[in-house]
């Protein structure tokens, strides 16, 4: 695939600023026309048990609060503009109103890579994994997810690959293929590889390694015993060994009682991801 359309999700977030200007240097780079989503997301106020004055009062206070946002996304947007016309880029700054959740995913159906940022657990006001949630398994989109502290300020040096021969992880490599591309090195990590015609093959990695180099990457598979070790402390531990400033995954989920439920191995890398995380399902 090739990415022309790169969409940026820009929030009130302290890593806000560092997504944009991540963004704006891979747009860049993959001449992509550049997309900064911004969210009015203003949760309807609960007050138990207080006298309000009634609707007209609610109503008022909706739209203080619909008014202070659309204030606070002035200043994001100005910046966004700036970079664009800094750094000469094609783009579009869309604006839109509604939950956070719902309108990445859905405003990333039209994009080829949305990037968005963890969660920083020290902020309260923070939208939660929710958002990530519902862009990984509603949008159809990888999703490139940078870490709250500590992010780089562009790709180019090694690349981690998560590799269980699994349909997302699958789905996740060809979707990281131009970003790898972009890469110094690359990495296949199996982790206690199933052997077999429905597994690994006898050489994890083996099958895996010559198909990416038809497509101009040199790589090198390791594979690890996972033992005692959960998958996702594997997989960062190798991460941080290697130096790597890319992990490449499958995402995985389960639905349960209607509400999606992350797997382990993506639960693991979303709370504790120490470089960006390009996922897909």
């Amino acid at each position: 695939m090739s990415v022309r359309d790169l969409l940026v999700h820009l929030d009130g977030s302290p890593g806000s600023a560092g997504r944009l200007s991540f963004g704006a240097d891979l747009a860049a780079r993959l001449s992509a026309h550049l997309v900064g989503l911004h969210v009015v997301d203003v949760p309807l106020p609960v007050f138990a048990g207080a006298d309000m004055g009634g609707g007209a009062a609610m109503a008022e206070l909706i739209q203080r609060l619909q008014d202070d946002a659309l204030a606070a996304a002035k200043p994001i947007e100005a910046g966004f503009r700036e970079v664009l016309r800094r750094e000469g880029l094609p783009g579009e700054w869309r604006q839109v109103e509604g939950s956070s959740v719902t309108q990445l995913a859905l405003h990333g159906r039209y994009a080829d890579l949305v990037v968005t940022g963890q969660p920083d657990p020290r902020d309260p006001g923070a939208a939660g994994f929710g958002i990530i949630e519902s862009a990984l398994f509603s949008s159809g989109r990888p999703v490139l997810l940078l870490p709250f502290a500590g992010a780089p300020a562009r790709l180019g040096g090694r690349a981690l690959v998560a590799w269980n021969a699994s349909r997302e992880a699958t789905r996740a490599l060809h979707d990281a293929l131009p970003l790898l591309r972009l890469m110094e090195s690359v990495t296949v990590l199996t982790i206690d590889p199933a052997t077999g015609a429905d597994g690994d093959g006898g050489r994890p990695g083996a099958d895996i390694a010559p198909h990416l180099a038809r497509h101009g990457l040199a790589v090198t598979t390791r594979t690890v015993a996972g033992s005692d070790i959960a998958a996702g402390d594997v997989v960062l531990n190798e991460a941080a060994d290697l130096g790597a400033d890319l992990i490449v995954m499958g995402a995985y989920g389960h639905s349960r009682l209607r509400e999606l439920m992350l797997g382990g191995v993506t639960r693991t890398l979303l709370r504790q991801m120490t470089a960006p995380v390009l996922m897909s399902h």
